[in-house]
């Protein structure tokens, strides 16, 4: 994929920021973003598909932040370096997983896309 058209995915998936929720709010297994308070079902639809698509950009970003983390922690050059299944252990993958994240984030990291 070019540059621009992973710049233009990002921006595409950037929907409406995540809020955190009042400590009284999240207290009650209820509540969720307000959207039980929502009676009209087409701004429930519009407000939870918001809400998904913000988790989902979320989790992905945290995703391209593990890879990262990954690479830098085996990196050869660190005399503290871990071993692919020493990152796997911590993050609780498989080592092969491990690998390929490593691998991701090696690649996030040449090419400067680094969240």
């Amino acid at each position: 994929m070019a540059e621009h058209e992973r710049n233009e995915e990002r921006q595409r998936l950037r929907p409406a920021p995540l809020l955190f929720e009042p400590s009284e709010a999240t207290a009650d297994p209820e509540h969720f973003f307000d959207l039980e308070s929502i009676e009209d079902p087409r701004a429930l639809l519009s407000r939870s598909t918001e809400l998904a698509l913000a988790f989902r950009a979320a989790a992905d970003r945290a995703v391209e932040f593990q890879a990262i983390a990954a690479a830098q922690l085996a990196d050869p050059r660190r005399f503290d370096r871990l071993t692919p299944a020493d990152v796997a252990e911590r993050a609780q993958w498989t080592e092969d997983y491990a690998k390929k994240m490593i691998e991701f984030g090696r690649d996030l990291m040449r090419s400067g896309d680094i969240p």
